[in-house]
């Protein structure tokens, strides 16, 4: 049932079947546009905007381990800013995000995603070979619509996980927003 609310906000969006299918055109293996994109959307919704909030970046996540070079990532990220320069397109294949992060190897994109400090943010989609949307959300999509912000269990900084709802002005931006200190 959240799954196709989610679908339904997604797709009342002109610009993401256009989005989704220029990133497929990378032909990136198991890629998804999450996040931000995913998140204040949905958040911009239930608050009943009708602009949306702008967005930070576009956080497009891939997992390829035969390929670990972040300069493959650069280019592209070039490739997306070339036919949509709106936005700040930011391509990251989760394979080696595990290094930057300190943990053991990522197995897949839901187990990068499992590490995210807050499971609202925690949702990504993507076209099938049909063109209908797939989504992740190792979480679930609960506390998207309830408007939490919790921290993932398996992330472990609680003050970079406060500093960063401070430092997005979530609060702000969506007031009806709740904050839960358990996971």
């Amino acid at each position: 049932m959240l799954e196709q609310k989610l679908i339904d906000i997604l797709r009342s969006n002109e610009y993401l079947l256009r989005d989704l299918e220029l990133v497929r055109q990378l032909g990136l293996p198991d890629w998804y546009i999450a996040a931000g994109y995913v998140r204040n959307r949905v958040w911009d919704h239930l608050h009943g905007y009708s602009e949306p909030t702008p967005l930070n970046d576009v956080d497009i996540l891939y997992y390829d381990p035969y390929d670990l070079a972040e300069d493959t990532e650069k280019r592209h990220e070039l490739v997306l800013r070339e036919q949509r320069n709106t936005y700040d397109w930011s391509c990251k294949n989760q394979a080696r995000m595990h290094i930057r992060n300190q943990d053991e190897p990522y197995l897949s994109v839901t187990d990068a995603m499992k590490r995210w400090p807050e499971t609202a943010t925690a949702v990504g989609v993507s076209l099938d070979e049909d063109g209908g949307i797939i989504i992740i959300a190792p979480y679930g999509l609960q506390d998207l619509f309830d408007l939490v912000i919790r921290k993932s269990p398996l992330y472990t900084d609680d003050d970079v996980f406060h500093q960063r709802i401070q430092s997005k002005n979530w609060l702000e931006k969506w007031p009806l927003l709740k904050i839960r200190e358990k996971s």
